[in-house]
């Protein structure tokens, strides 16, 4: 009996994973390099958990006036948020983007892209980013209005491409949605770096990625 993994498809996270997106790349400015300000201004005023009800389809403009009026005295701040949203989208993740290449031009890989990203900011990144055309699908949480790691979302994906969870491996940076993948049937490889995201593929057998 064979037990070797047998792979088909390579599910992408974006964010984190083959694109550097990064807030304080306009906020570090903004609070004259004083991290400690602006770390105090991410975790009670613009949070993550705000930015991701936008992921899951919240309209940026609804959520940025509710902002404005909880915290008027961050008005300028919560409004430069999603106004200058593209200067926080940083480059490819050149080693990941090379690995995703190498996938795409072996042979019986499907390529997917399964991401947590507001659907009115998505489409600036499919303008930057010519690699996004490499994938069979991308799977938008704010075009979907759910978000990982609820199970909805990953059994939407593996539905709509027709795969099988059994030969599929799930790829993100943040641990809580690669659990979820796992939740849901599929492998999960919890990113760090493109040269540890190459070596975890191999062991399973991807051997396109060798050389």
């Amino acid at each position: 009996m064979n037990h070797k993994m047998n792979i088909q498809t390579v599910i992408f996270d974006l964010g984190g994973v083959l694109i550097d997106w990064n807030p304080e790349y306009v906020f570090l400015d903004e609070f004259d390099g004083n991290r400690e300000k602006m770390n105090w201004f991410f975790e009670n005023i613009c949070t993550s958990e705000w930015n991701e009800q936008q992921d899951a389809g919240t309209p940026y403009q609804q959520a940025t006036e509710e902002r404005v009026r909880l915290f008027p005295e961050y008005e300028k701040h919560i409004r430069m948020y999603y106004g200058r949203w593209e200067e926080m989208l940083g480059n490819a993740i050149a080693g990941s983007v090379e690995i995703l290449n190498k996938l795409r031009n072996a042979e019986g890989i499907r390529l997917i892209a399964l991401t947590n990203w507001s659907h009115e900011t998505f489409p600036i990144a499919l303008d930057r980013f010519d690699f996004l055309g490499w994938f069979e699908g991308i799977v938008v949480s704010g075009e979907e209005k759910m978000i990982k790691p609820q199970a909805a979302i990953y059994n939407l994906t593996l539905d709509r491409y027709q795969i099988d969870p059994n030969t599929a491996v799930f790829i993100d940076d943040r641990k809580s949605n690669v659990d979820g993948a796992i939740a849901s049937g599929m492998k999960g490889i919890h990113f760090q770096s493109p040269e540890q995201l190459k070596n975890e593929l191999i062991k399973m057998n991807l051997s396109c990625l060798k050389n």
